[in-house]
């Protein structure tokens, strides 16, 4: 890859990772992403509820790198030219790409969701909006882990207010008999009332609008889910049904084989596992791979085995989930202070970590 120009962009868990690593080999690289400092994305409950997220710059992760940042968005591909545009109306001409430009919130078209509810990337907003107004009904929506996070943190943060975890199915029903008994547990002893099966209709300035009736709230989060940026189906990268890129065995687009798709943006199947899931867990390791691929460290396929899964539950408690290598869980977990240390050690040895 000797003399060749890399553009990377997005500069998320899986972008930065990449672009810091392919830094200190042969090519030159540019790194595409309007932010100046890091957004740790898995920490926006912890934003939400007013305390300290530090935001490492991102010129400083990059020091020492053959890397160039672009403050400045990628608005299209010109993938016939090779050609990335940006906001700023400049043309970035590249050899090799790499998609990292990750996922958002999805409205999952709910009316009123998108012009009522809080996501998780408006924390800053959401936190003056709970700090500085009468208290009342907090309506979180969704019963994932963001959900669960964020459920737990502003219970704990923000007492005054009635905190309801709202879900289309069982909160936290992926985890083991164990795990969501703990959850359960937690949300209770923070006062925050769950309602299960209670799948949302619409949002409105008052509220919830659900299949079996409404749930009044005088501020409403929204986190029942996730989707891919949607500039790769745009611009004509393959995709799948939900908008995340298709690619090969060495995270290589397979409709155009110059490009280069990581993290939550990337459908990437793994053997015995299947699509891995979106996540921090796996965008951080494809960014480490393709760093390695693209300065010649090594030739192999990706390969990838699940671990844990950690949820933050306040500041005094934690989860950690034990999983099997294919993502299916363990009855065995990991709370009080053993789940709080892992949970700390799992953010501290983050994407700016170590690069």
């Amino acid at each position: 890859m000797t003399g060749k120009h890399i553009v990377v962009i997005g500069a998320g868990y899986a972008g930065l990772s990449a672009a810091a690593r392919i830094g200190r080999g042969p090519d030159r690289v540019t790194l595409i992403a309007p932010e100046q400092r890091f957004t740790h994305r898995v920490r926006l409950h912890e934003l939400a509820a007013g305390r300290q997220v530090t935001r490492p710059e991102i010129a400083r992760v990059l020091r020492g790198r053959k890397v160039t940042h672009r403050a400045t968005r990628a608005v299209a591909l010109d993938l016939a030219a090779r050609e990335v545009v940006t906001a700023d109306g400049d043309r970035v001409a590249y050899d090799t790409l790499v998609y990292a430009l990750g996922s958002r919130t999805s409205w999952g078209g709910v009316p009123g969701a998108a012009e009522h509810a809080y996501p998780t990337e408006r924390a800053e907003e959401l936190r003056r909006r709970l700090a500085g107004g009468a208290p009342g009904t907090l309506a979180v929506v969704g019963g994932g882990a963001t959900g669960i996070e964020l459920a737990t943190e502003l219970a704990e943060a923000y007492p005054a207010w009635q905190v309801r975890l709202v879900a289309a199915g069982q909160v936290g029903g992926w985890l083991s008999e164990r795990g969501r008994a703990h959850v359960l547990a937690v949300l209770d002893r923070l006062g925050a009332k769950v309602d299960e099966h209670r799948r949302v209709t619409a949002v409105t300035a008052h509220g919830l609008t659900c299949e079996d009736g409404e749930i009044p709230a005088e501020v409403v989060v929204w986190a029942a889910s996730m989707e891919p940026q949607p500039l790769a189906a745009e611009s004509g990268l393959a995709v799948n049904a939900q908008g995340r890129a298709l690619v090969d065995d060495h995270l290589r687009s397979v409709s155009h084989p110059e490009v280069y798709v990581i993290g939550d943006a990337a459908a990437v199947e793994v053997p015995g596992i299947g699509e891995l899931r979106m996540a921090c867990a796996t965008a951080m390791p494809q960014g480490h791979y393709l760093a390695k691929l693209l300065t010649g460290r090594t030739d192999k396929p990706f390969s990838y085995r699940y671990a844990t899964q950690c949820l933050s539950l306040g500041r005094g408690e934690a989860l950690v989930q034990l999983i099997h290598g294919d993502d299916s869980v363990r009855p065995r977990v990991l709370t009080g202070a053993t789940g709080r240390l892992v949970k700390a050690g799992n953010i501290r040895a983050g994407p700016v970590a170590g690069v």
